[in-house]
């Protein structure tokens, strides 16, 4: 008969002693109070940072008359004047449409363009494809004044001074719009597309079905750079936009300069210019961040 042989029973364990036992952390002082001088020195940056636009806030209804520090600061006395004169004045009205229309269109159609030119350097294969895709992204090494004046020559002799294709059409091509979007689509799996061609989709429908939609980080975080390029562009619409009915708000305010209007007035006119970028940034705010979160990670 054989014998089931047992383990003995293990020996209980003895507590440690006292000096032995594992204490709970506690945040040395040292570190405490490098956290607490780093969110004091984040205030600081914050504070100094918001300040400018405290006071484009504040002294744009300031009721109009002289400007002194540090009175003028206070949020008292509070008037509106400066917002109905804005407003009230046709001009500037003209302007803010001229900006919308400015930022808006080639909000699309760099979006659209750079989209469609990305999916062809990143997914097809044509003759001379890296050729043309370096050539057309050493543009970024351009300086933007150097091709200025030709655009300009360009523009004015096929008759767009003062129109707003002739504002427009020259900033469609974004080299660095197209390159992001290349990098960013090389980086989806062949296998989409190849499944889909498989299935007989032609390659607007592939672009339109299977792009699109996976690339709408990118186009939100590009979006609102577009728009904010175009929005606050002061050079370009300064050159072609030579009539008053033409001027974009930013040189519209420029204008106002010259002909000595109050301070108030000239902030209302910021503080109007300034409104649509941040509503933009709070619109696309979710795929902005998820756009540079992805576009880092994928190099």
């Amino acid at each position: 008969m054989t014998e089931t042989l047992v383990p003995p029973a293990a020996a209980p364990t003895p507590p440690l002693p006292p000096e032995h036992r594992r204490r709970p952390y506690r945040p040395h002082r040292a570190s405490r109070s490098w956290q607490l001088i780093r969110a004091v020195l984040l205030v600081i940056g914050a504070a100094i940072t918001l300040f400018p636009f405290y006071a484009m806030v504040v002294l744009s209804f300031k009721p109009t008359g002289p400007v002194t520090f540090p009175d003028s600061l206070l949020p008292w006395p509070f008037s509106a004047e400066a917002y109905d004169a804005v407003f009230g004045a046709k001009s500037v009205l003209r302007w803010v449409w001229n900006t919308l229309v400015y930022s808006v269109v080639s909000v699309v159609g760099v979006l659209l363009l750079s989209s469609l030119a990305g999916y062809a350097f990143a997914k097809k294969r044509f003759p001379g494809k890296e050729t043309m895709f370096w050539s057309f992204l050493a543009m970024l090494m351009v300086p933007y004044h150097v091709t200025m004046i030709p655009t300009f020559i360009i523009i004015s002799e096929l008759g767009g001074v003062d129109t707003y294709w002739g504002l427009i059409l020259p900033t469609l091509a974004n080299a660095q719009a197209v390159f992001l979007m290349r990098q960013f689509i090389a980086s989806l799996p062949d296998s989409l597309f190849e499944a889909a061609r498989l299935d007989g989709c032609s390659e607007w429908r592939v672009y339109v079905s299977i792009v699109l939609p996976l690339i709408k980080p990118i186009l939100a975080t590009l979006g609102v750079f577009v728009f904010l390029w175009h929005w606050n562009d002061f050079l370009w619409p300064l050159i072609v936009g030579q009539s008053t009915d033409m001027r974009t708000l930013t040189t519209g305010i420029a204008s106002l300069q010259q002909e000595n209007v109050p301070l108030n007035m000239l902030l209302a006119g910021s503080v109007i210019a300034f409104v649509p970028i941040f509503m933009a940034y709070l619109v696309g705010q979710r795929y902005f961040t998820e756009g540079v979160a992805s576009s880092g990670i994928k190099g």
